[in-house]
């Protein structure tokens, strides 16, 4: 059964209503009592789920694991450049002290 948003137009009063499709629309406020009481125009909501969908084709999966993964390789490559990098302050510090005589 579908779900209908209705709204007051006297006091603002706003209500989700779970109705058949078949049942007559409310026209009197539960707040007010005015008649004043209509359906609003709302966005469908629903999602796809499931197989076979476009929305799941490039979601998930493996495109998501495979993120994570280059993420790991990255954060494994760093330590094995710390290495290489702490040689090349050494570098340079002899360099300044040169420069500095």
């Amino acid at each position: 059964m579908p779900i209908y948003a209705y709204k007051c137009g006297t006091c603002g009063h706003a209500k989700d209503v779970l109705q058949k499709i078949s049942d007559a629309p409310l026209t009197t406020c539960p707040a007010c009592g005015a008649e004043a009481f209509s359906k609003q125009v709302t966005a469908a909501g629903f999602q796809l789920k499931g197989s076979g969908w476009y929305v799941t084709d490039f979601r998930g999966g493996s495109g998501g694991s495979s993120a994570p993964a280059t993420e790991a390789k990255s954060e494994s490559a760093a330590p094995a450049a710390a290495p290489a990098a702490a040689p090349a302050p050494a570098a340079p510090s002899s360099t300044p002290s040169s420069s500095s005589t």
